[in-house]
């Protein structure tokens, strides 16, 4: 059962993983090169799309990890498993603290009521994405390793 557990919380998070990779170095490319206010409406289209999905994902990715720390203490590798939900506590700090407040923002923008400075909002979001990214991609290769 114990196996079972570790390779759908290494799946689930290793395609948490890939959708958000995804979207900072694809769908954000392919954003920002449309014309006029497309990329603008992507974005905001996106953001309400993937708001509505990821805070599940990443919660259900984090709870998982900490039921295999817990169900695995006393096997190999449980320091790494700890130390992944670790990091996938700080995704989920990083959303809720930094990047749920832009995309909350950037959901309900238009052409006709956008603020000024909505492509640096958009920028801050990104680079906090960014950082944000690098945060799950070292919790799922903790994983990975976890399960060796």
């Amino acid at each position: 059962m114990l196996n079972a557990l570790e390779v759908f919380t290494t799946v689930v998070v290793g395609l948490m993983v890939g959708v958000e990779f995804s979207v900072v170095f694809v769908m954000n490319r392919i954003l920002d090169a449309l014309p006029e206010d497309s990329g603008q409406l992507g974005h905001a289209h996106g953001g309400r799309m993937l708001g509505a999905l990821m805070p599940f994902w990443y919660v259900g990715s984090l709870v998982l990890s900490a039921i295999w720390a817990v169900a695995g203490w006393h096997h190999d590798g449980s320091g790494l498993v700890v130390t992944a939900a670790g990091l996938l506590i700080v995704s989920v700090v990083m959303s809720m603290l930094l990047l749920v407040p832009i995309n909350n923002r950037n959901k309900t923008w238009t052409p006709e009521n956008r603020p000024a400075d909505w492509k640096q909002q958009l920028r801050r979001w990104e680079r906090y994405h960014y950082i944000r990214v690098a945060v799950i991609v070292a919790a799922f290769t903790l994983l990975v390793a976890a399960l060796a």
